[in-house]
């Protein structure tokens, strides 16, 4: 488990036929920030050719307690929403967050999320949408995340939540909640991964040009605004060793390569990725192993040694680390091989 998330090995089973892709919902209300519904359209609404599959693996609908509705501080109005009974068909409902968070829900807003949960349709959150997931009566006893600067008013308004302060999300299985709007993507890229498997994952990250992990919670963002970086952007860095994970690169590598010393590259990475050079070189080399599993590699000391882990050991226990399950276990959920046992 990453200290950037907090997760259960339980995956909600993926709803998808031949004959139709996974159904998402996302309601909006009055006042509902457009980032976070761009964010969940960016994700799960555009097509995706580039995957080489025969359709799209999910389709997205808006929906709201009105045909028109006016977003966060009438930066636009959406017209034509369909009506809140799109939710019944959904297989994902998406609730993103609104900065009136102690204003009271729409009830039928809250009915539509009650009657989704009650159906079996995963529920998921972005920012304060948390506040809406509660609300509803999805969160007592459970754990959840929502943006640090509402912690407080989330804690005095729903004491039976326990509220998980530092991670960017919490997977509760079939609820799952985002941190903050940037978090929203971190969250919408689990879940891709979580449904369809690292590579899947890292494909669509890529094309949004975000990470498809990030290491760290929101306690980096707490406790100081972002420093002034001068240079423009790690990517040229990180692509080039991205093709080298096999090779035992080093921190100290990383930082000859971008030409500066160890202690400013590690600045660079903390202001730009919220993350450590080495932390973000593990995440990397766990996720190629994770991809190489993916693909049907069944030898252990193999993908160890081409994703830069090094030993059968080291792998397990940073597999383990990240995703609470064994080499054999990703490979059952995730390989599509069948179930065999990884070898050394």
């Amino acid at each position: 488990m990453s200290q950037g998330s907090s997760q259960r090995p339980h995956p909600h089973p993926l709803r998808r036929t031949a004959q139709r892709p996974h159904r998402v919902a996302v309601i909006v209300d009055e006042g509902t920030n457009p980032f976070e519904v761009g964010v969940a359209t960016e994700l799960f609404g555009l097509p995706r050719p580039e995957l080489g599959l025969p359709g799209p693996l999910y389709e997205v609908t808006l929906c709201g307690p009105a045909p028109e509705i006016r977003m966060n501080h009438g930066f636009c109005t959406l017209t034509g929403v369909p009506g809140l009974d799109a939710v019944d068909g959904a297989d994902t409902l998406v609730v993103p967050g609104r900065p009136d968070n102690v204003v009271p829900r729409v009830p039928a807003v809250l009915d539509a999320i009650r009657r989704a949960h009650a159906r079996g349709t995963r529920v998921v959150s972005f920012c304060t949408g948390t506040f809406a997931l509660a609300e509803a009566g999805l969160l007592d006893g459970r754990r959840a995340a929502t943006h640090w600067r509402w912690a407080d008013a989330f804690r005095r308004l729903h004491p039976r939540v326990l509220l998980e302060p530092d991670v960017l999300f919490v997977d509760e299985g079939d609820v799952l909640t985002a941190a903050g709007s940037a978090a929203a993507l971190d969250l919408g890229l689990y879940v891709w991964r979580r449904d369809h498997g690292a590579e899947i994952a890292n494909h669509v990250s890529r094309r949004l040009v975000f990470a498809a992990h990030r290491d760290g919670g929101q306690r980096q963002f707490v406790e100081r605004p972002v420093p002034d970086v001068r240079d423009a952007s790690l990517a040229p860095l990180l692509a080039w060793a991205e093709e080298r994970l096999a090779e035992p690169l080093t921190v100290a590598d990383l930082a000859a390569r971008a030409r500066v010393s160890p202690a400013t590259l590690h600045r660079r990475f903390r202001a730009q990725l919220g993350t450590t050079p080495l932390a973000w070189l593990t995440a990397e080399r766990v996720a190629l192993a994770c991809r190489l599993i993916e693909r049907g590699e069944e030898r252990l000391e193999v993908v160890a040694a081409r994703s830069g882990l090094g030993t059968a050991a080291n792998l397990r226990a940073r597999l383990r680390r990240a995703t609470g399950l064994s080499p054999s276990a990703y490979r059952r959920r995730f390989g599509g091989g069948g179930g065999e046992a990884l070898v050394p």
